[in-house]
């Protein structure tokens, strides 16, 4: 074989690895966006849901602190959180464009009560995340809004019977200044996510949260979400 023969061939396949590495990640970010419109269109059917939650947040590698917690969602935007863990007893109770939330230290004590502004940092997560930014509504745009605006420099894309799994670039929930990486887990029974976890640009990270025994459309009484 010359050497002109030979340099061909290299530049042959040197272009298909380019083109086929491309087509490749082009189709997993595609996939994505086919999943997230497959949880948007599911969750418009969604008039409620609860699930039992676990949040893991982590500091340098290492776990920092860890919450359970009950999560109930109605629409539009009815929320309540019934803590099991670290602040058992505790429940925090939110209804759409209110400025404040409703705290009940001790959920045998129901007339012991208080209410904060949902800025408070008493009211936020770890993460910074306010109350009204915690439902799978807002997730779920918050996904769209950053497969639109962020660069994906890296697509993951997992599929089984079961779940899908795939991987996406975001800024921050806060002040969308800092680039994270999201590893989400979407359950193909309804199309809601059963494990998120975020990692900062370092790799290292962040939360975890684990989701489970989802109940949609089971009807609670708007007097639930009430104080």
């Amino acid at each position: 074989m010359t050497k002109r023969a030979v340099w061909g061939l290299l530049a042959y396949v040197c272009l298909f690895l380019f083109f086929g590495n491309l087509e490749a990640a082009t189709r997993d970010e595609d996939r994505i966006l086919i999943v997230a419109q497959k949880m948007e269109t599911t969750f418009a059917g969604v008039a409620d849901y609860t699930c039992e939650v676990e949040q893991i947040f982590y500091q340098d590698g290492t776990e920092n602190q860890r919450y359970r917690f009950k999560f109930y969602f109605k629409k539009e935007k009815k929320i309540r959180v019934d803590f099991s863990h670290p602040y058992s007893g505790l429940t925090i109770i939110y209804n759409d464009h209110d400025k404040e939330a409703t705290v009940i230290p001790f959920r045998s004590l129901p007339v012991l009560k208080f209410r904060l502004s949902i800025y408070n940092p008493l009211l936020k997560t770890l993460a910074g995340q306010r109350i009204n930014q915690t439902d799978m509504g807002y997730f779920i745009n918050f996904i769209f809004k950053n497969l639109k605006m962020v660069d994906q420099k890296e697509n993951i894309f997992f599929e089984n019977e079961q779940r899908v799994e795939f991987l996406f670039w975001a800024l921050d929930y806060i002040e969308e200044r800092s680039l994270e990486k999201y590893r989400v887990s979407v359950s193909k029974k309804d199309w809601l996510p059963i494990r998120i976890e975020r990692y900062g640009s370092e790799n290292k990270l962040l939360e975890l949260t684990d989701i489970k025994d989802y109940r949609i459309n089971t009807h609670p009484e708007d007097k639930f979400f009430l104080p």
